[in-house]
């Protein structure tokens, strides 16, 4: 062969190279491209899945296996059972009598229910020559629309001789002075719109049923100088929440209209502080979700912190003074999203879950100290976990981290160490759930409401959302207390203003 020949065999075996490589990129970057969007289909799948869920599921969480162990699926053939021999079983079987009724019997009417009496005398008989001998008494539940009405305050004026002047009695004093709403619709008012959740648009509705016409403006006006009366009691909660060593926190968007912004409203966000040992809770509004609000709030706080795992706490893990620790129930909602991408690894951690929560029942349930649950944990909860986290890193390597499950493991295994910690002490629960409770009502408002009018009026929100979830959690009728509150704090002694919180407040005499 001539050396013209070689050389146009190596140039052709030259080029066939480059194609080979050219092919072997193109395949590689058709598998990549293949893979990521299978990766971006399994996750917008994922995604809508969630969505369904929102809109038509379960909102529950707790994860309940599909076919308990104990139990046959209806849909399964039987296994097969060998033939025993017979044998014949009498027993004894109470038949009720035709006379005895299983039904509980109708609901006792509340005592303090005020009573209206009617007295029915048989028609066209003399009662006059009878002697009574008993009566029946039937009762019927029923109701009486709430009326507007006027209270005056008449002030005889008297002339005195001796001086010339003129007596005459003080006002008492009221919640707006000069004001002409009295205590108890001022109480009305609020509870109708933070509680039941009713807009003032539709609170001037109905009194203008009853005959009376109310600006909007005016009703506004009545709940800013309520909570301009109420201000110094909630800084007494804040100080009140602030004091225990326990606390959980969680935090909640509102939207709050601003000119200033093109959409017409901006997104704040209602920050939540909780004390179980006084049965209060704390709403305070920022403008935005920066670490800047829980900052400020906990800045002389000392004692547990219970978070979920949002980046904003994490300024928490460097001050001694703070213990923080995690939330089971948010690791649980993780995992109960990923069960369609990985149904078994996802369905055997929230078996291991339900079975911390299952010890956790049963400290309620027998009604055990903090020392009992402490101890109770460390028997059963205890090897649980020590058994979970070796799983978890191993399964790890095997799957996406960014699919679900992985999103779900990762999660978990981060915040590891924080979500042990409720092991230290019995007082001390594994997740949250109390303090999203909490959130419950601002989120039902949003939806009648839909925003707050302005920065001021989510803060004024932020109060009496405070107020009125401690009455919850203790209780109390919000109505009773508020109307109670604005009739005592305008002469309320400023350093006893803690009588007032719903875990201190006996009602006045008069009520």
């Amino acid at each position: 062969m001539t050396a013209a020949a070689n050389l146009s065999m190596e140039i052709l075996l030259s080029k066939f190279n480059e194609l080979l490589e050219t092919v072997d990129r193109n395949e590689k970057r058709y598998q990549e491209s293949l893979q990521a969007k299978d990766l971006e289909n399994l996750q917008l799948r994922h995604e809508l899945a969630q969505l369904k869920k929102m809109i038509f599921g379960s909102k529950s969480e707790r994860f309940v296996p599909s076919i308990p162990p104990e139990q046959m699926s209806m849909f399964t053939q039987p296994p097969a059972v060998q033939e025993s021999a017979q044998q014949q079983v009498s027993y004894t079987r109470k038949v009720p009598l035709p006379a005895e009724s299983k039904h509980p019997g109708r609901l006792p009417l509340p005592a303090s229910l005020l009573r209206q009496q009617i007295i029915l005398e048989p028609v066209g008989i003399d009662t006059q020559k009878l002697k009574k001998i008993g009566e029946e008494i039937t009762e019927e539940l029923e109701y009486a629309p709430g009326k507007l009405f006027v209270k005056q305050y008449i002030r005889p004026k008297y002339a005195d001789p001796s001086t010339g002047g003129i007596v005459c009695a003080d006002l008492p004093e009221r919640p707006i002075t000069k004001g002409i709403a009295g205590p108890a619709l001022l109480a009305y008012i609020i509870i109708s719109k933070f509680v039941n959740h009713l807009p003032v648009y539709r609170q001037l509705q109905q009194f203008s049923r009853e005959g009376m016409n109310i600006p909007s403006s005016t009703m506004n006006d009545w709940i800013t100088a309520c909570c301009k009366l109420l201000e110094p009691l909630y800084q007494s909660l804040l100080k009140t929440v602030i004091s225990c060593d326990y606390i959980k926190a969680d935090e909640t968007p509102i939207k709050v209209l601003d000119k200033t912004k093109k959409e017409g409203t901006t997104r704040g966000y209602h920050w939540l502080y909780q004390s179980g040992e006084h049965g209060l809770v704390l709403f305070d509004y920022r403008a935005g979700r920066g670490r800047e609000g829980p900052e400020k709030i906990l800045k002389d706080f000392k004692g547990y912190l219970s978070t979920d795992g949002y980046v904003a706490y994490d300024i928490f893990d460097q001050n001694k003074d703070i213990t923080r620790l995690c939330c089971w129930a948010h690791v649980r909602r993780k995992y109960d999203e990923a069960r369609k991408n990985d149904s078994s690894r996802a369905e055997y951690v929230l078996a291991q879950i339900q079975k911390l929560y299952a010890i956790e029942r049963k400290a309620k349930n027998e009604g055990l100290s903090f020392q009992q649950i402490k101890e109770l944990r460390a028997e059963r909860a205890i090897p649980v976990l020590e058994e979970l986290k070796p799983w978890l890193i191993e399964n790890y390597r095997q799957v996406l981290p960014s699919s679900a499950i992985g999103k779900a493991i990762a999660y978990n295994l981060t915040l590891w160490d924080k979500l042990i910690v409720y092991l230290q002490d019995g007082r001390l629960q594994p997740d949250n759930n109390a303090v999203e409770n909490s959130v419950r009502p601002s989120a039902i408002g949003r939806r009648n409401f839909l925003f707050a009018g302005s920065h001021e009026g989510a803060k004024r929100a932020a109060m009496l959302y405070s107020f009125m979830g401690s009455c919850k959690m203790h209780d109390i009728n919000p109505q009773e207390w508020l109307q109670d509150v604005l009739e005592r704090i305008p002469t309320h002694k400023a350093n006893k203003l803690f009588e007032l919180l719903p875990n201190n407040w006996t009602p006045s005499e008069k009520q």
